[in-house]
């Protein structure tokens, strides 16, 4: 028999021996580890099409030369955070200008792009605060499942009043599992909420210098429009 095949063995005759609280940690440290792996990769799949779909709408922002250009790509975009703000940002331009021509003021434009520049930033975490949540609380889980296995090997040797291996060994399983398992709930969980944190600080940055840019292109409208200076005319 081989080592990996003595090691499964001894893991399911550990199993065997656990008690009902031990089951109900597991069970629920289970639940929080299929949630916490659905919203990790349901971030990763988010992250990756945002960055992808940004690193195009800021190319194509940058190439265009009028509005509705880039109005019309925001809807093949509609992942990028960018491309969110600037239909916001479009919208009240629109509604202050009719569609064309230079804003009067800037202020409204500004308060539009702070305002979708927060909710863009928001949707980005979405459900992080459960993984925060899983990571901090799992070990906690498992550390309950020890205690109650300690116990339960401290009442077996009280019961048969001697500690010997065989009499301890199902509680001391309990407390073994329940502690791995809250361990292996959590550890992926912190490593994700980090690396999504980092991820979504970059994206708030890359937001807020896309909101200068693109205020700074609306107030050259008036610049861009204006028409070629005429020479002198000849008689």
């Amino acid at each position: 028999m081989s080592q990996a095949t003595q090691g499964f063995s001894a893991l399911a005759e550990m199993m065997s021996n656990i008690g009902p609280i031990a089951v109900g940690v597991l069970a629920l440290l289970l639940v929080s580890s299929i949630y916490s792996w659905t919203v990790i990769f349901g971030k990763w799949s988010t992250f990756r099409k945002a960055t992808a779909q940004s690193k195009k709408f800021i190319r194509a922002f940058r190439k265009a030369t009028r509005l509705q250009e880039i109005a019309a790509l925001t809807s093949d975009c509609g992942g990028s955070p960018l491309a969110q703000v600037f239909e916001d940002v479009y919208d009240t331009y629109k509604r202050v200008t009719g569609g064309s021509g230079p804003p009067r003021s800037l202020a409204p434009l500004e308060r539009t792009a702070q305002t979708a520049a927060s909710e863009a930033v928001t949707a980005l975490e979405r459900r992080m605060t459960w993984l925060a949540t899983i990571g901090s609380v799992s070990p906690f889980v498992g550390l309950f499942g020890t205690v109650m296995g300690v116990v339960d090997a401290f009442h077996a040797i009280g019961t048969a009043g001697g500690g010997s291996l065989k009499t301890v060994a199902p509680g001391i399983a309990e407390a073994l599992i329940t502690t791995a398992a809250g361990l292996f709930v959590a550890v992926p969980a912190v490593v994700a909420y980090n690396q999504f944190s980092a991820r979504i600080r970059i994206f708030a940055s890359a937001i807020d210098d896309f909101c200068r840019e693109l205020l700074n292109s609306l107030e050259e409208i008036p610049v861009r429009n204006q028409p070629p200076p005429r020479g002198p005319e000849r008689g």
